[in-house]
């Protein structure tokens, strides 16, 4: 029996995947959670083998939550379901340690086989997400791969217009980490102001200036 974890923070799609998942005879959802503190809070609680992570969570970021379980519980496996198919997406949940990476578009059968690929250790990518890495890797390596997770999660809300005190709290760290980390950040994409940092977030699509920052 797989016992799986869904950390996403509509209750909507949570309710989709439980029905779905429940309906399989070696799987049962265990724990829910809307945020990344309430899924580190089922974790504690026990009785998880494998999460589901969506990226986008109320209060935080989905890799800063799968860092931070697999810091807790390493043997956990981590599938993420996602909207975004962009490849830096892609790449810094798997650095942060998921196995599994499949966007919301896939079909209902291969959400059941990527989860039962990641709890026995292998790696799945969905068709559409395989197709954008390929691409991304045959232009040659983008900027935002040389961050590491965090550094990832903190220039993606600082792009969104947080602050370094929201983002502090949001990823447990103090604020002068969060300004340290967005000066290595800045060294690493060789920008030497904020506006730059925004343009180089909205042409590798961390945030969208046609439809307004948010």
């Amino acid at each position: 029996m797989i016992r799986i974890l869904l950390v996403e923070d509509h209750a909507v799609v949570r309710n989709g995947y439980r029905r779905l998942l429940d309906a399989e005879q070696d799987m049962r959802v265990v724990a829910e959670a809307a945020s990344a503190d309430e899924a580190y809070a089922c974790l504690v609680a026990g009785g998880v083998d494998l999460a589901v992570v969506d990226l986008n969570l109320k209060g935080g970021s989905g890799i800063e939550a799968i860092r931070r379980m697999l810091a807790r519980e390493p043997g956990l496996r981590v599938l993420v379901i996602s909207m975004h198919d962009n490849p830096s997406f892609v790449t810094q949940a798997m650095r942060a340690g998921a196995l599994g990476y499949l966007t919301k578009n896939s079909e209902p059968e291969e959400m059941l086989t990527g989860l039962r690929e990641v709890a026995a250790g292998r790696r799945v990518l969905s068709e559409d997400v395989a197709r954008a890495v390929a691409a991304a890797a045959l232009e040659g390596d983008a900027p935002l791969a040389r961050l590491t997770p965090r550094e990832f999660d903190v220039l993606r809300l600082a792009a969104r217009g947080e602050s370094p005190g929201t983002i502090a709290r949001s990823m447990h760290l103090s604020q002068k980490t969060i300004h340290n980390h967005l000066s290595a950040i800045r060294q690493k994409l060789e920008a030497d102001n904020d506006f730059k940092l925004l343009q180089l977030a909205a042409r590798y699509g961390l945030i969208d200036w046609s439809a307004g920052v948010s």
